[in-house]
């Protein structure tokens, strides 16, 4: 995600923010043992005590998540009944496999009714327990059961009052935003980034609509009314990456490297004045392949939504963007370029290599910064030494602010996204700098291409960063990261003993332009 700024000066970001692999189910981790083993343990006391709301205790977000099962796949469907202003059917389809003995089990749902629940084929008894639905089957699930859990509901795109992501209604239909916590507002799932899955998503319009989500096309079926678009991934992915986009647009295919199919999906109105944005997109793609190797999915495009959302995001394979950002001429073209190269790196960065906890956030956004940074130099001809100054006299604040860049603050009540800070942004790039500036830049280059192939499809911890790159560089890093990334003041600068982070109060230096 990257938030968009608001005012006329434009700045590299705001203070909010090839080949199909054959598909391999990562390892699971030990840290990510320990994080469920509490939960795991209310999981088997859930058929005395009352229904709860659980989660899987991330630091951030507690009750994201749930422990006990293990999501494969997700089939969804959605019928959309030609106005962004009514609840859509829906049908979602979740096979898993079950992790410890479950009386009942728990998904993350609200903001949608619930017309029923199966289990493997057979009628369950369910509930509502805060944003969970809780679900008791006929029969309880044995650990290491394949599980079918199908719940027919409504999927409301009229935004509940503390609702800030989710369904984006657009001008002519609707699109997905669901970072972080907001995919348990559209569909039932198990709403955290450490359990990623397949995803089949099957969207049923009327004939004058286009729809388009994640992955590639598997079929079209249209009657007399209407037409419903399949589309499957062959990657895992994050419940927090999906999108679904329907409205009034036009689908344009073009090729990037590696015969890559590249389609973007715009308001058909403004096809011709897009257009040359557009096609910028294979150039930048082989300009990441350049830094860190072969692009990891099947396809890659831009969603150009006719909305407001204040952001950017890296929906895995359809990036969502604010049509305005491109036709409102208020920025100039290389930050535009820019913007758009921080949404494709985090197809390696966020999407194939997912955050185990969101604390690890800071690995998607310090990362996109980065290459944002380094592509407005290579570019735009905009010097990141620069920006990085800038970022140094300022990361003491950002610091304060929003916690070190790999603890960052809880985010602020009733502002699910403001874990969005400068912290994850400038402030994790300057760390990132900081490293290259400590190993040397082949070391760097080595660890960066290093990271994405060895954690591709997969989820990673900030410890696992840390580990490959004391191996890459031969030496302990352990205090260098401990003082760049978790403490509350900035260390020196390797190689820069003259820079100093900015007293307290005194105002932010300006990024560079």
């Amino acid at each position: 995600m990257l938030l968009t700024p608001r005012s006329q000066a434009p700045r590299p970001h705001g203070p909010r923010p090839g080949t199909a692999a054959r598909f391999r189910r990562p390892a699971r981790r030990l840290k990510a043992t320990a994080l469920l083993a509490s939960a795991v343990s209310v999981c088997l006391l859930a058929a005395s005590s009352p229904p709860a709301p659980l989660g899987i205790g991330d630091r951030l977000y507690p009750d994201l998540g749930n422990p006990g099962y293990d999501v494969q796949s997700y089939n969804l469907s959605f019928t959309y009944p030609g106005t962004n202003s009514k609840p859509l059917q829906a049908v979602t389809t979740i096979n898993a496999s079950t992790t410890t003995d479950l009386a009942r089990l728990n998904l993350d749902f609200a903001h949608g009714k619930v017309e029923s629940v199966q289990v493997n084929g057979e009628p369950a008894t369910f509930t509502s327990a805060g944003d969970d639905l809780v679900v008791t089957p006929a029969r309880p699930l044995p650990r290491g059961t394949w599980t079918r859990i199908t719940v027919r509901h409504t999927s409301d795109p009229v935004a509940a009052k503390d609702q800030d992501a989710g369904w984006v209604r657009t001008e002519d239909g609707l699109a997905m935003a669901n970072q972080a916590d907001a995919a348990h507002l559209v569909f039932p799932c198990n709403d955290h980034p450490s359990d990623k899955a397949l995803f089949t998503i099957r969207i049923t319009a009327p004939n004058d609509y286009t729809a388009v989500a994640n992955g590639l096309p598997t079929g079209v079926e249209r009657d007399a009314k209407s037409t419903t678009w399949t589309y499957r991934t062959r990657h895992p992915m994050a419940t927090e990456l999906t999108q679904v986009s329907v409205g009034r647009s036009t689908v344009l295919h073009r090729t990037g490297p590696h015969h890559l199919p590249v389609r973007d999906v715009v308001p058909t109105k403004d096809v011709k004045e897009l257009e040359p944005w557009l096609a910028k997109t294979p150039d930048q793609i082989a300009w990441m392949e350049s830094k860190v190797g072969h692009y990891p999915f099947e396809t890659y495009g831009l969603l150009m939504a006719e909305a407001s959302t204040g952001f950017e995001l890296e929906t895995q394979t359809l990036s969502l963007f604010e049509r305005d950002l491109f036709t409102g001429h208020t920025y100039p073209k290389w930050y535009v370029e820019s913007i758009m190269v921080h949404e494709l790196s985090h197809q390696w960065f966020g999407d194939s290599v997912s955050p185990q906890t969101w604390s690890d956030l800071w690995l998607n956004e310090g990362h996109a910064t980065w290459y944002e940074a380094l592509y407005a130099e290579e570019v735009g001809h905009k010097p990141m030494e620069t920006r990085m100054k800038a970022a140094y006299a300022a990361s003491d604040g950002w610091r304060a602010a929003g916690g070190p860049p790999a603890a960052p603050k809880a985010p602020d009540p009733g502002q699910k996204i403001s874990i969005f800070r400068p912290n994850v942004y400038d402030g994790a790039a300057l760390a990132l700098y900081a490293l290259r500036q400590e190993i040397g830049r082949p070391a760097f280059e080595r660890l960066e291409r290093s990271w994405v192939n060895l954690h591709r499809d997969g989820t990673a911890t900030t410890a696992d960063f840390e580990r490959l790159a004391s191996r890459i560089s031969g030496r302990d890093l352990s205090g260098f990261f401990e003082g760049w990334l978790y403490g509350k003041k900035t260390p020196p600068m390797p190689g820069h003993p003259d820079r100093k982070p900015a007293a307290p109060g005194a105002k932010a230096a300006k990024s560079a332009k």
